[in-house]
Parts: C-alpha cells; sequence; structure tokens
C-alpha cells in the first residue's frame, strides 16, 4: 500500500492489571556516578519551560510571534480553522492525481527512472493528511476540529484504497523495476521504496478481476471502522460491584473515600481502573478479589461481535490477496516473515523464561500457604493471586530497605527533558532548543514547542510536547509522526514556482510548515514533525512559583524517556525518501529505539546528568534507583510470560481460526486454549478479556514486537552499550555507532542487516527461524 502508520503508541490491553508494555526492572549496576552536566543559556531555559508556569506564559508568545492572525495548526497554511482539513484534503487529491498522470505516463527510461520519486511524493501527500487527521481526531479538545479531521481522515483513506488497487500503477512499477537500465539510475533507498510498494501492492488484491478488487476496499473500510468501533467499545459488562465493608477493609481508605457506599448493598466500587487495580493488589479476601478479577475481565457481548466481525473480515482480505491468514500477509515484509518464525522466537523466548516464572509462582505459592495457614496440596495460585502475592513480596522488600521512596523529588519534568537534551547532545550530537508559539499553531495552550538543533546540520526537526492530563485527553503515552523527513528535489521547486507564481514556492510545496536548507550542498528537506503525548498531572497556578514544577514518578520518567526513543528514531533517520524515513521500518523493528531508552533511564551515569532535588538541588543518591529496580524486578518472569500468551493470542487470532474454526469461530476459546497450553494458570471460564485487547487493532499480528525488541535492545545495551558500565552510556562513539547502524537508515535498510552490522553477528544477517530464535534464546534481559 501507498502509506502505513507512522504513529507509534502504548496502550492497555486489559483494565485493571498492568498489562501495558512493562518497563524495566533491573539490578543496579554500580554506584550512584554524577556526570558533568553541560550548563548554558538555552539548558536553562528548556528547564524553566517546563518547570515554570509562569515563565512558560511569557516566553510562549516572545520572539515577535504576537499576531492575532492564526498561521495553523503546526504552522500549516490549509490548517487555520477547522474546514481547512477539508479543503487540504481536497487539494491532496488533485496533487495525487498528477502525480498519478506521471506514473502512469511514463513512457522512456527517462521518465520511469523517475517512479520511485513520483510514488514517494504520493505517499508524503497521502500520509501528511492521514497522520495529522489521526492525530487531532484522537488529541484536539475542540470537537469542531475533531469531526473535520474524521471527515479528512476518511476521505484519504476512501482514495488511497482505491490507489492501492489501481492496476496501472503496480504495472509500471513492476516494468521499472524489471528494467536494469532503468534500476541503475536509482539510489538504494530508490530500490529499497520500489520494492517495499510492490510488496504493499500484492496484499491488495490488485490482480483479481474488478469485482473482487472493489470487494477488497470495501473490507478494508470496513476493517477500519470495525478498528475504531472495538477501541472505543472497551468496557466492561458490570461498570462497579459491591463488596461487603468488611472485604476492604486492607483497602486504603484514601483510594475509597469517592467510592459509593450503602447500609444495604455495601460498598460498590468500579471494576475497573485505579481503584479496582488497587483493590486486587490489597484485598486478602480471595473470593472478593475473585469476583473483582472475573468482572474486571468481562466484556459486552456486543464487543466480542464485534471482535468477531473484525477478525473474520481481517481474514478474507488476507484471502482475497492470496495469503493463507492475516498473519501471514502482514507478517510478509516484517524482520520475523511468517508466523512460524515467530513461533520459533516465542517458544526460544518461553524456554529461557520458564525457571524464573517457575520461581516467582512458588514464592507468591508459599506466601498463600502461609497466610493460609495451610499445606494442603490442593492449594495452588490462581490469576487473581497474582497482583496480590506480588504486592506482598514487593512490601516486604520495601519495609526491608526501610527507606522511603521519594524518587519523584529528583525528576522535575523540566530537568527531565533537559536530562534527554544532554543524554542526546553527548550520544549524537543533537540538543533541544525550546521555540515560541505562533497563533494558532497548537490545539492546547500547555503544549511546548522544541526545535531539534544538529551540532553541524542547524535545525532538523520540530517536536511539540503535549505532556500535561486535561479532561477527555487519551491517559496513554504516544509518539506521533505528524510529518516525515523527505529531501525536496530541485525539480519540485520549479514546479511549485511555475504552478503558484504569486507564492513562495517552499509555502506551496509544504504547506508552510518547517523546512531546512543547507547551502553548502544545496539540499533542502522538509522537517520531521513529531508530538509526544503524556497525560502527567499539571501543576496548580495556585502556588508560588517555587513550587510550579510537575514531579514525575519513576516510572513516568522511564515513560518520558521511551517516547523519546521513538522521538529521536524520527529525527535521526533522515532519509530522502519519507516512504522509509524514520520510524516507518518494520513494525517489529520499531520499538527497539525506545526500548533501549529505558536502559538508558536507569543508568547512573545518565541520571548523573539532570536527576536533582527541584528545591535543594542536591543529586540523586543511585542507592535510591538501585533499590527500587530490585524491587521491580519481582515479577518479572510471570509478566514476561503473560506478554508471551497475548502475543500467542494475536497469532492464533491473526491465523486462519477465524474462517476455519470447526463450530463456527469463539474468540473466549481460542484465548481460554493459549492460556491452557502455555501459562502458568488456567484463565477463568467466564471471562472475555479480550474485549479489552487494543493492540490487536493496531499491531494485528505483530504483537510479538515489542517483547521481540526487548530482547535485542538488552543485547544491544550490554554489548554495544557495556552495560552502562564506565560511563559507555553517555560516551559520543557509541552513540555514533548506534546512529550510524540503526537510527540514520530508517527503513531504508533491512534491519537483520542492521543487526548483523552492529552487533558483529553474521548469524542474523538472512534473518529467518533460525534467527528469530536466536533472539529468543537471548531472553528479557532487563
Amino acid at each position: 500500500m501507498l502509506i502505513s502508520p507512522c504513529r507509534l503508541y502504548r496502550a492497555s490491553f486489559r483494565p485493571i492489571t498492568l498489562i501495558q508494555h512493562p518497563l524495566p526492572r533491573r539490578l543496579a549496576f554500580a554506584a550512584a556516578s554524577h556526570s558533568h552536566a553541560p550548563t548554558t543559556q538555552d539548558d536553562n531555559v528548556l528547564r524553566h519551560v517546563f518547570d515554570s508556569q509562569s515563565f512558560w506564559r511569557s516566553f510562549r508568545h516572545t520572539g515577535g510571534c504576537i499576531a492575532t492572525q492564526s498561521k495553523g495548526l503546526f504552522c500549516n497554511r490549509y490548517l487555520t480553522q477547522p474546514q481547512g482539513f477539508l479543503d487540504f484534503s481536497r487539494a491532496t487529491v488533485e496533487k495525487c492525481q498528477r502525480l498519478v498522470a506521471n506514473v502512469v505516463g511514463a513512457s522512456t527510461n527517462k521518465e520511469r527512472c523517475s517512479i520511485p520519486y513520483f510514488f514517494d511524493r504520493l505517499s508524503d501527500s497521502l500520509c501528511r493528511v492521514l497522520d495529522m487527521a489521526d492525530f487531532v481526531r484522537s488529541t484536539h479538545p475542540d470537537s469542531s476540529w475533531q469531526e473535520t479531521a474524521t471527515q479528512a481522515y476518511a476521505m484519504l483513506f476512501q482514495f488511497m484504497n482505491v490507489l492501492n488497487t489501481t492496476p496501472d500503477l503496480k504495472a509500471q512499477l513492476e516494468a521499472a523495476l524489471g528494467d536494469p537500465e532503468v534500476r541503475a539510475g536509482w539510489t538504494s533507498e530508490e530500490k529499497m521504496v520500489a520494492q517495499i510498494l510492490l510488496k504493499d501492492f500484492s496484499k491488495s488484491a490488485i490482480d483479481l478481476p474488478e469485482e473482487k478488487r472493489q470487494a477488497f476496499v470495501n473490507f478494508s473500510n470496513r476493517i477500519s471502522q470495525l478498528g475504531t468501533k472495538f477501541i472505543k467499545g472497551m468496557r466492561p459488562e458490570l461498570p462497579s460491584i459491591s463488596f461487603q465493608h468488611r472485604q476492604l477493609r486492607d483497602v486504603d481508605p484514601l483510594v475509597l473515600q469517592h467510592v459509593t457506599r450503602s447500609h444495604l448493598t455495601g460498598v460498590s466500587i468500579p471494576t475497573v481502573g485505579p481503584v479496582a487495580i488497587t483493590a486486587l493488589r490489597s484485598m486478602k479476601d480471595e473470593a472478593a478479589r475473585r469476583k473483582l478479577y472475573i468482572a474486571g475481565r468481562s466484556t459486552l457481548k456486543s464487543q466480542l461481535q464485534t471482535l468477531q466481525e473484525f477478525l473474520q473480515t481481517r481474514a478474507k482480505v488476507a484471502n482475497l490477496s492470496g495469503y493463507r491468514s492475516y498473519a501471514d500477509m502482514n507478517l510478509s515484509d516484517k524482520l520475523a516473515q511468517s508466523p512460524a518464525a515467530v513461533h520459533s522466537f516465542l517458544a526460544a523466548l518461553s524456554k529461557d523464561n520458564e525457571s524464573q516464572t517457575q520461581q516467582e509462582m512458588e514464592e507468591m505459592l508459599f506466601l498463600k500457604k502461609l497466610e493460609k495457614g495451610d499445606e494442603d496440596t490442593s492449594i495452588q495460585i490462581e490469576p487473581w493471586d497474582r497482583d496480590y502475592y506480588q504486592t506482598q513480596l514487593a512490601n516486604k522488600q520495601r519495609s526491608r530497605s526501610r527507606r522511603p521512596d521519594f524518587l519523584s523529588a529528583y525528576f522535575s519534568l523540566g530537568t527531565v527533558i533537559q536530562g534527554l537534551s544532554r543524554l542526546f547532545t553527548q550520544l549524537y550530537g543533537v540538543r533541544f532548543e525550546p521555540a515560541p508559539i505562533a497563533p494558532g499553531e497548537v490545539w492546547d495552550p500547555g503544549v511546548r514547542r522544541l526545535d531539534v538543533i544538529d551540532e553541524d546540520k542547524g535545525r532538523i526537526a520540530v517536536l511539540y510536547c503535549d505532556l500535561f492530563a486535561r479532561p477527555g485527553k487519551s491517559p496513554n503515552p504516544a509518539h506521533f509522526t505528524l510529518r516525515c523527513s523527505r529531501r525536496i528535489s530541485h525539480s519540485e521547486i520549479t514546479e511549485a514556482s511555475i504552478s503558484h507564481p504569486n507564492l513562495d514556492p517552499m509555502q506551496v510545496i509544504n504547506d508552510g510548515m518547517a523546512i531546512s536548507h543547507n547551502a553548502s550542498t544545496n539540499t533542502t528537506y522538509q522537517l520531521p514533525t513529531i508530538a509526544l503525548i503524556c497525560d502527567f498531572e499539571e501543576p496548580s497556578d495556585q502556588h508560588s512559583d517555587s513550587k510550579e514544577s510537575a514531579l514525575l514518578s519513576f516510572r513516568n520518567m522511564q515513560t518520558i524517556f521511551h517516547e523519546m526513543g521513538h522521538a529521536i528514531h524520527s529525527i535521526l533517520g533522515r532519509t530522502a525518501c519519507q516512504v522509509v524515513s524514520g520510524t516507518r521500518c518494520a513494525t517489529d523493528f520499531a520499538e527497539l529505539p525506545s526500548v533501549l531508552m529505558e536502559h538508558f533511564a536507569a543508568d547512573a551515569h545518565v541520571l548523573g546528568l539532570f536527576a536533582r532535588h527541584w528545591q535543594t538541588d542536591a543529586p540523586l543518591p543511585y542507592e535510591m534507583v538501585a533499590e527500587r529496580l530490585a524491587i521491580e524486578r519481582r515479577g518479572q518472569g510471570v509478566e514476561t510470560e503473560h506478554q508471551i500468551l497475548l502475543a500467542m493470542l494475536d497469532q492464533a487470532y491473526h491465523s486462519d481460526l477465524p474462517l476455519t474454526m470447526e463450530g463456527g469461530f469463539d474468540s473466549t476459546k481460542v484465548l481460554q486454549d493459549v492460556w491452557d497450553r502455555y501459562g502458568s494458570v488456567k484463565e477463568p471460564r467466564e471471562t472475555s478479556a479480550q474485549g479489552f485487547f487494543g493492540h490487536l487493532v493496531e499491531y494485528g499480528g505483530t504483537y510479538y514486537s515489542y517483547l521481540f525488541d526487548r530482547a535485542i535492545a538488552g543485547k544491544v545495551w550490554q554489548e554495544v552499550f557495556d552495560g552502562g558500565r564506565h560511563g559507555a552510556a553517555i560516551r559520543r562513539e557509541r552513540g555514533r555507532r548506534f546512529r550510524d547502524e540503526v537510527l540514520r537508515w530508517g527503513g531504508s535498510k533491512d534491519g537483520w542487516s542492521c543487526l548483523a552490522g552492529l552487533l558483529g553477528d553474521e548469524r542474523l544477517r538472512d534473518g529467518g527461524p533460525e534467527a528469530m530464535a536466536e533472539v529468543g534464546k537471548w531472553g528479557i534481559k532487563d
């Protein structure tokens, strides 16, 4: 297909326990080492922009940005008002039609040499609307913007599906690829773009008769609708359930202060959310835990019907395209390449994880028997026991450490952003520079803009940080690429000058958004434009200026490091072609930079760059982090097993089962079969937890990717960055190695080749089931 989503985000599978991608749990490497932290005026401004609300209010309109006329959302000249999204879409369709005519009309070898270039511009034009519209419809607080963004997305999505099933486009691409003389004129990136697009055409039933091609388009549109419906329908069958007061006596009263109480019905608590999570972790009454666990993992029948139609429609699309299953189709251009290779990885990883899981289950069982005062051999750990007994084990370790957890005092949001800038300067030679906000540029007054400055190339990206909570905003942290990097050709500039003689050609080409020009090389790039979304609590304006800072928990600090890993991939993956820019690489390779950043977030030398007490400016004692990591490491085996089960479930749902299962497709039975076969505990028959598995929509047979990239990240951390020993985590030569072998390529180089070069292991270069199994053997080494 001509476009694949740039967006990467994390969300939850089940709503009551920690199913989201697990954050790092690992032991300390060494004693604290507070690294030299360079301080500049911009560096201090960066901190104050996030830590002082009054400073931000005065800064955001500096630099002459006091005009009242809107410059447009993201400085896009079309988006000065909501209706502009539709104008933007119509103008894009017209531009795309001209580009299609250029491809279809190419008849000479010289013209065919430009086919990858025109395809890349076609993809870029579509993504400009689709990626921005997808972001705005999910993030903008104004419903009028949401509505027009949704309409724009639907218009361009429909147009894209028509292009993906246009035989003339595929025929021209095949003819160009098949001509050695034409291929000889292409860059390596253009060759990769042509190969990627031809593979994507093969997934679009393009060689079928018109009737079946139309069926493919209809199915694709239906999948999009059902996916949205499924995400919106993730809620439990029972919003709340009642307990007797005595059953909740172990739950923190502060957590229960806003719940409904009645002398007749007892205490009514929600079945999902923070209260339910806390209750599951603290209720001693096993019957009560069981009741809450089952209620929180039971969804509406209508949600299961939506899921069934969604998975069956995906399977039909795959069959139309000549694939046995949707997983076969979706994995064909990933590092795994096939479901069999995914199974090889998961089987090897499961074997590596088995002993740790067994040890953790035995520790929980010991506690359960001790609590019950019963040596009955029939007692076993049940699924509703896991969070409770893991919490008990963690509390025992905390009590032994006898040190209160005040880590958040060392992680004001401003110092964390400052620390990331310092880290990227050390590793890659790039830094963050806060920029004023133009009228109409952002969707909320709390959004900060950072320009990314390379020490040699100048400004190379624009980063919007929407990090504070507000009503209606998704709580899930996310990275959005609103616009990818792409080199703007001289012919494109000439074309714009002729078509719009009264306008600046760059305004025409890039819709008013950021570009950079290098006079020495005479090259012009559109800059990657990125948005980071978090849901941190915003400090109250009522406090004095010294108390305005938002203090992050250790977990939230890790989260922003993770999301910045995606951002730095988008920033440094600066390719000439948009199709392979930044995070536009294989899905099962895209999480590597972000997961690797979680290791940096716990490194003593990295923390020494920035972690200081928000009031006293005292450096963070690393022993506090070491103790925290030791506590969090408990339960890693069980959590890894759970992620493996989810990956196996994802594979099963995207196999041929939705259309071939004996007796008709039953998503609940499939889940139970996976847990029965591979899990340490069985899933209760009353539940239907798959109704909360939102990742099925985005990942579609690639949920294993996070585990896969965690295994790779652990290996890279140890071998490239020496596990953080002796300050390797902040050394330029180590960062340069990772940048040159992985980040700079985006998706323009095969991921296995990147890994082989990075790790010096030729066994990995050709990929396949053997390479996948080798990665599984590395295990999860957080």
